[in-house]
């Protein structure tokens, strides 16, 4: 779960915002022991380099009718222009078992983000015939954890691929390729595109209705990625659903000088706030929402971007309705200069209380690791709920598919000190580079291809990418007229997981249901 962030002080948790890290410890190595070593890696490429997989046949029941369906868990060979083996993608796919015509059934391809994370998540969370029983909103009690038959598994409409990204899972780089030579935004999207391409080749899918599903940072590589693949594979895509989305990642981020996020999280705040009862809220949480946005977006942004400028009566007057909208005090939104960052708010909302507020999902809370901190330390969701997921997962794939026996199942990528790769070729804009930004990637990929529909599902708890921030986004793709009603936005009462509340999960099905539907109308 923690595939987007851990922190300490605030500069390590605004400078590691999208990142997951860890440190090893580098044993020098003597010539010889360097030779074996080599002779070992290439043993091991030569067997790593043969796709293996494992079959297993199973059935599920959902809305009164049983589906039988196939689950392969195994791995795709990627290859570098000279057609030697560079890494081994571990995925698991479930595809119906009573389907003649593939051209009509669909197949998504799902990944989590972080960047750095499996994508064990969506798998048994969200989408997966099995799912984890976890609690909502409150820790997971620690194991025996129940698997239990996931009724809101999408296998109705489409089958479904669940793939790790490199470094992840069973997922790592072949021959004199290291894992660190995906960690790119760019790396990352070509080694999707190749197994894409591979699988729909393998296994004669060329012809069938074709989704991605990504969450969090997989929305941004969703963007890139679809762009990629169709204009660079000829692999048009018929819809896109983007989870808790971010595509430019200057409007999460915290910035000296740029106000921006301070302005696009102040709904989030609202509504978080009001859960926690922290202050008076009226019944009508939409209605209250909306005056939210209406402030950020007017009185909030005009001030902020008076800087210096701004009267100290207007300070006052600002802070005031700050502090109507947020839950803080008035003290301590003028002690903050009006802005208000994302761990402060964390940490001091619920202070008196002793709790600190959750991020990806902040109807979850924890007691303080130090009450007198000004920055959260940690995220009450993640610590939730991670070693539920894991230790299903772990499970599940050794005992149920048949997969993995002897191996190592990384939840999180191990980056060793390595960074991720920002940089990215965006196309259009003018201006010096900054924060990544695949919004360009998704307008190209709209406009190149008029069939395509996105769907955007926001929880209007979470706080790793606030609803209010991917509206000011959509709304400023710069798309023609006739394409803007293909991008629609879908709200939950949740978190960045939506699918952790058991009535939001199963909105959530049905939405994306609807959506995969309404796309194939009149393409079949």
């Amino acid at each position: 779960m923690k595939r987007i962030l851990d922190s300490g002080t605030a500069a390590t948790f605004l400078a590691l915002f999208l990142f997951l890290g860890s440190t090893k410890i580098a044993l020098a190595q003597t010539p010889d022991n360097t030779a074996k070593a080599d002779e070992k890696r290439a043993a091991d490429t030569m067997q790593d380099s043969k796709e293996q997989s494992s079959v297993t046949e199973h059935s599920i029941r959902v809305d009164g009718q049983t589906l039988p369906y196939k689950a392969t868990a195994g791995t795709i060979i990627l290859k570098d222009a000279k057609g030697e083996p560079t890494g081994s993608m571990f995925y698991i796919a479930y595809t119906r078992s009573d389907v003649e015509d593939l051209s009509r059934r669909p197949v998504a391809f799902f990944y989590n983000g972080g960047p750095g994370s499996s994508t064990i998540w969506l798998h048994m969370g969200a989408y997966g015939p099995k799912r984890v029983a976890t609690v909502d909103a409150a820790p997971t009690p620690p194991a025996p954890y129940k698997l239990v038959d996931n009724e809101d598994t999408l296998l109705g409409v489409t089958d479904e691929v669940f793939i790790d990204a490199m470094g992840t899972g069973f997922s790592h780089a072949l021959g004199k390729a290291q894992n660190k030579d995906f960690w790119g935004v760019d790396q990352d999207v070509e080694a999707f595109a190749q197994f894409i391409t591979t699988y729909i080749t393998e296994n004669n899918r060329w012809n069938s209705p074709k989704f991605l599903i990504g969450e969090s940072y997989g929305t941004f590589r969703s963007a890139a990625l679809g762009n990629y693949l169709q204009s660079r594979d000829n692999v048009d895509l018929n819809g896109i659903v983007l989870m808790s989305s971010v595509l430019d990642l200057g409007t999460i981020s915290f910035y000296p000088g740029e106000d921006l996020a301070y302005v696009l999280y102040v709904p989030s705040y609202a509504a978080t706030a009001c859960y926690h009862k922290v202050m008076s809220c009226p019944s009508d949480l939409d209605g209250f929402l909306e005056q939210a946005r209406q402030f950020a977006e007017t009185d909030y942004a005009d001030a902020l971007l008076k800087g210096a400028k701004l009267s100290q009566a207007e300070r006052e007057s600002v802070a005031k309705k700050l502090s109507q909208f947020t839950g803080l005090s008035e003290d301590y939104v003028l002690k903050a200069d009006l802005r208000v960052n994302l761990p402060q708010f964390m940490e001091e909302l619920q202070r008196t209380k002793g709790l600190t507020t959750g991020r990806l999902d902040s109807r979850f809370s924890g007691d303080s690791i130090d009450p007198l901190a000004e920055y959260a330390f940690n995220d009450p969701q993640s610590s939730a709920l991670s070693s539920a997921y894991t230790a299903a997962f772990n499970q599940y794939i050794r005992e149920d598919l048949k997969f993995g026996q002897n191996m190592t199942y990384n939840v999180e990528a191990n980056f060793a000190g390595a960074s991720w790769d920002w940089k990215h070729n965006e196309g259009r804009g003018y201006g010096f580079p900054g924060a990544p930004n695949v919004e360009p990637d998704l307008v190209e990929a709209l406009i190149s291809n008029p069939n395509l529909h996105v769907e955007v599902e926001n929880g209007i708890y979470d706080l790793a990418t606030p609803f209010f921030e991917t509206e000011y986004t959509m709304d400023h793709l710069d798309l023609p007229a006739n394409l803007k009603s293909h991008v629609q936005l879908k709200y939950y009462d949740a978190g960045h997981m939506m699918y952790v509340s058991p009535s939001a999960h199963a909105k959530l099905t049905a939405n994306v249901t609807a959506f995969i539907e309404n796309s194939l109308k009149g393409q079949q």
